[in-house]
């Protein structure tokens, strides 16, 4: 099928398209925008800036994908945002690219972002992340895979999300989220494990069992955190379990701390 673009749509010289990519009414697509094949713009989406999206995404009316970064530090140049393959953006959705000119704020693919999410700068989000409506990423935030943000949550700029984690409604998250964990409140605290998430993904009966040990060790235990970090250290010599080093190094990786 070749690509289609209305009439009414501005696609400006030098912008290039890939097989079937459909532009719809009053659409903008920049001079430096790349969409892979069979991308699909509805109608007054708009690509601008340096953006380079991979095959099968579907950008909803009044999304802004490459939107010039809020960081007021930036300085000129040309940043970039690299986008997957099968992503969904949903209506007035934001994603902008990075701050510094030749860096990139990064999205994998298979992700869904609902009306009015929004990527800030140099943001790195993996594949099969669910943003829901109003949540927002504050700048260089990471969002490892298969992760989920409730409606309305904020995540503080240089937070991370570990892989499963996820984050509830309307909260604010100023420090890390580990890895097959749920955090919720204003500030965010880890309250429980993601367990419905681990059982939708088909992870064994016996790995959710050691991510619960893991959790009361850490959060519901007598222990300090030094000491339930010990703890857990032995008890995966013994072991060797790839969710507990897993853990572990997200831990002892994080900038702002664990929630």
């Amino acid at each position: 099928m070749s690509t289609k673009i209305h009439p009414t749509a501005i696609v400006e010289d030098g912008a290039q398209l890939g097989v079937n990519v459909d532009v719809g009414a009053f659409c903008f697509v920049g001079k430096d925008a790349k969409l892979g094949d069979n991308t699909r713009l509805h109608h007054h989406a708009s690509v601008e800036g340096d953006v380079c999206l991979g095959t099968d995404n579907e950008i909803f009316p009044y999304a802004l994908v490459g939107g010039l970064t809020h960081d007021l530090k930036f300085k000129g140049g040309t940043p970039k945002l690299k986008i997957g393959n099968e992503n969904i953006f949903r209506e007035y959705v934001t994603a902008h690219v990075a701050t510094n000119d030749g860096e990139f704020t990064t999205i994998g693919s298979q992700n869904v972002f609902l009306a009015y999410s929004h990527v800030a700068h140099d943001c790195n989000v993996g594949n099969h992340v669910i943003m829901s409506s109003h949540s927002a990423l504050g700048g260089h935030a990471i969002v490892e895979d298969h992760v989920n943000i409730g409606w309305g949550a904020g995540v503080h700029q240089f937070c991370q999300l570990g892989r499963y984690a996820m984050l509830s409604a309307c909260s604010k998250l100023v420090q890390d989220v580990p890895p097959y964990m749920l955090a919720d409140g204003s500030p965010a605290e880890v309250r429980s494990i993601n367990k419905v998430a681990m059982e939708r993904a088909d992870i064994s009966s016996e790995k959710v069992e050691l991510v619960k040990s893991l959790f009361k060790i850490l959060y519901k235990s007598d222990l300090n955190r030094s000491q339930a970090l010990e703890q857990i250290k032995q008890q995966n010599e013994e072991e060797n379990s790839e969710i507990t080093t897993e853990i572990l190094d997200f831990i002892s990786s994080s900038n702002r701390g664990i929630a």
